[in-house]
C-alpha cells in the first residue's frame, strides 16, 4: 500500500478570539437589520474562526440605495484615471503590508495552506496595480471618415452599479478579479462574499477606507445567497451582476435577472482535461498533472481533474503519477511546509467520497486514495490524494465536477479521438495538451472549446491575459482588457459640426 506524506498539526498559534465581521454600507460598518449573526467554523482546525453579521434583504436595499446614488450623484464615475488609479494603488499596497493578516484569516475560513493563502494574497495585489494601469489608459475611438460635416465619438462609460458574488475557494483573489476592474471603470459596487469565507472580504473593506475610497462606492453585505444574493441579483437599481460559482447557481442567477435585463458576467464550473501524448515530456507533465490536480486540494474551477492519456504510456504514466502523487504533503494548512490543507465542508467532503465510491461501482480502479484523511490532532477534514483509472467518458466522475483532489485517467488513440473526448462535455473552461510536436499543440489549441488553452504547461495565469468559459462554464471574461470592457457600457455620439442639415420636408 502506497503510503501518503502527512502533515500533522504544527501547533501553531490561533487567534485569541474569533474575527468580527460587519456590513460596509454607505461608508459604516453596520450589524444586520435584525441584528442576526452567523459562525464559521474552521474546516481544518474545528475552531470558531469568524463571526459575521447575517445579512437580510433591508441590509441589500441600504447597500444598494447607497451604490446608487452614489454613481448617480457622487463625483466617482466621472472621476480621472489618474484619481481611480491612485486609490487602487493605495488598496496594493495596503494588500502588501497586511498579507500575514489576512494569509491567516483566509487559512482558518478555508482550510488552504498558508503558504498559497501567501502567494494568492500577493497576485491580488498584482491584480489592482495592473487594473490601475487600465483605469489610466481606458479610451473611446473617434471616427472622422464619416463626412465634411460628420464626426462620430464612441465613448465608453461605467454600466453603472455592480452586484458582485464571490465563492468560498479563493474568498481574496476572485474579488480582486473583479472589484478593482469596476472601480477602474468608474462604478459603484455591493459585495457579497461566500457565507464560508467572508472575513477577507471585511479586511479589502477596511483597506478601501483607509486608502481613501469614498463612502457608497464599494458597499459589502455579508450572509448567505437567500436572501442576500437574491436581492442583489434582482434589484432593479443593480445594473451588472459578476458571479463566480458553480453552474447551477449560474443559471439561477440568469434567470433571476432576466426580469430587468441586466447584464451578467459568470464564471462558473470546469472538468478541465490534459491531453498526454506518446511525444511528452513526462516529467514535466507528471508533475504538471499533480500540481493540476491537488491545488487547492482540488477546490478549484480550473482543477485539471481529467486526463487522457495515450494508451501506449498510460499505464507508465499513472505509475509516474500515482509516485508523485503519494510525495505531495497533505495536512495542517498552518505548517509552510503542507502544499494541500483541509476540506471546505463535511457536506462537501461525502459529495467527493460519493463520486469515488460510484466510479468503483461502476467498473474503474481506485490506484491510490479514495478515502478520508486522519490528521494527528487536528480536528478538520482531509481526504486523501485519489487517482481513478479505467474511466470511461460517460462516468459521472469523468464529466461533472468533483471540486476535489480526485484524478481521472481516460486514455485514447489517436489526437481525433482525443479532442472528441475533450469537447464531449457540457464545460469548456480549460485545456491542455502535452507534446514535444508544436504542431500537435497548434492544433489542439484551435479545436478545443474551452476559454484558457495550455500547452506544456498547466494553471500558469497572467493580470494581462483574459480569463473565461464556453458553454456552461460561464460567459463574459475577466483579467486584461477585456476584465475591463465587461463593466463598460458603449455609446455612440453622431455630430454634425459643418453646414446646416439639409430638410427632410422641402
Amino acid at each position: 500500500m502506497t503510503k501518503i506524506t502527512v502533515v500533522a498539526n504544527s501547533n501553531t498559534a490561533l487567534p485569541a478570539s474569533p474575527f468580527k465581521g460587519c456590513h460596509l454600507i454607505d461608508g459604516a460598518w453596520q450589524e444586520s437589520s435584525d441584528g442576526a449573526t452567523f459562525e464559521r467554523i474552521s474546516p481544518s482546525h474545528g475552531v470558531v474562526a469568524s463571526n459575521s453579521s447575517r445579512g437580510t434583504a433591508a441590509d441589500v436595499d441600504a447597500a444598494v440605495a447607497a451604490a446608487r446614488k452614489t454613481f448617480d450623484k457622487g463625483d466617482w464615475p466621472l472621476s480621472s484615471g489618474k484619481d481611480r488609479a491612485t486609490l487602487l494603488l493605495k488598496v496594493a499596497d495596503l494588500i502588501d503590508r497586511d498579507r500575514e493578516r489576512i494569509a491567516l484569516l483566509e487559512v482558518l475560513e478555508s482550510g488552504k495552506p498558508i503558504s498559497q493563502a501567501k502567494a494568492e494574497i500577493e497576485g491580488a495585489a498584482d491584480l489592482w496595480r495592473f487594473a490601475a494601469s487600465l483605469a489610466r489608459t481606458m479610451h473611446g475611438e473617434s471616427h472622422n471618415t464619416l463626412g465634411r460635416d460628420m464626426l462620430g465619438v464612441v465613448l465608453k462609460e461605467p454600466i453603472g452599479v455592480v452586484s458582485i458574488i464571490t465563492p468560498w475557494n479563493f474568498p481574496f483573489l476572485i474579488v480582486s478579479q473583479k472589484l478593482p476592474f469596476a472601480l477602474a471603470a468608474g462604478c459603484t459596487c455591493v459585495i457579497k462574499p461566500s457565507e464560508m469565507t467572508p472575513s477577507t472580504t471585511v479586511i479589502l473593506g477596511e483597506l478601501l477606507i483607509e486608502a481613501g475610497c469614498p463612502a457608497g462606492v464599494v458597499n459589502i453585505v455579508l450572509g448567505f445567497g437567500d436572501p442576500v444574493g437574491t436581492a442583489m441579483t434582482t434589484d432593479p437599481r443593480v445594473d451588472m451582476v459578476t458571479f463566480t460559482g458553480s453552474t447551477r447557481v449560474g443559471k439561477s442567477i440568469v434567470a433571476a435577472t432576466s426580469g430587468t435585463l441586466k447584464k451578467v458576467s459568470l464564471e462558473l464550473g470546469g472538468k478541465n482535461p490534459q491531453v498526454i501524448m506518446p511525444d511528452a515530456d513526462l516529467d514535466s507533465a507528471v508533475d504538471a498533472v499533480v500540481f493540476g490536480v491537488y491545488f487547492n486540494a482540488g477546490e478549484c474551477c480550473n482543477s485539471g481533474s481529467r486526463i487522457l492519456v495515450h494508451e501506449d504510456i498510460a499505464e507508465d504514466f499513472i505509475a509516474r503519477t500515482k509516485d508523485l502523487s503519494a510525495k505531495v504533503p497533505f495536512g495542517d494548512p498552518l505548517d509552510p511546509a503542507t502544499q494541500v490543507g483541509a476540506i471546505i465542508s463535511a457536506d462537501h467532503q461525502a459529495k467527493i467520497h460519493a463520486y469515488v465510491q460510484a466510479a468503483a461501482k461502476s467498473g474503474a480502479s481506485v490506484r491510490l486514495g479514495g478515502e478520508a484523511l486522519p490528521i494527528d490532532g487536528l480536528d478538520g477534514r482531509f481526504y486523501q490524494p485519489t487517482i481513478v483509472a479505467d474511466v470511461s467518458p460517460d462516468m459521472p466522475i469523468a464529466r461533472e465536477e468533483v471540486f476535489g483532489p480526485v484524478l481521472s485517467v481516460l486514455t485514447f488513440k489517436t489526437l481525433e479521438e482525443a479532442i472528441s473526448i475533450v469537447n464531449d462535455a457540457e464545460y469548456g473552461l480549460s485545456a491542455g495538451i502535452w507534446s514535444e510536436n508544436v504542431h500537435t499543440c497548434l492544433e489542439f489549441a484551435r479545436r478545443a472549446r474551452a476559454g484558457t488553452i495550455w500547452t506544456n504547461t498547466w494553471m500558469d495565469g497572467f493580470p494581462e491575459m483574459p480569463f473565461g468559459g464556453m458553454k456552461e462554464s460561464g460567459q463574459g471574461r475577466e483579467l486584461g482588457r477585456y476584465g475591463l470592457e465587461e463593466f463598460l457600457e458603449t455609446k455612440t455620439v453622431t455630430m454634425r459640426i459643418g453646414a446646416t442639415r439639409s430638410p427632410w420636408v422641402a
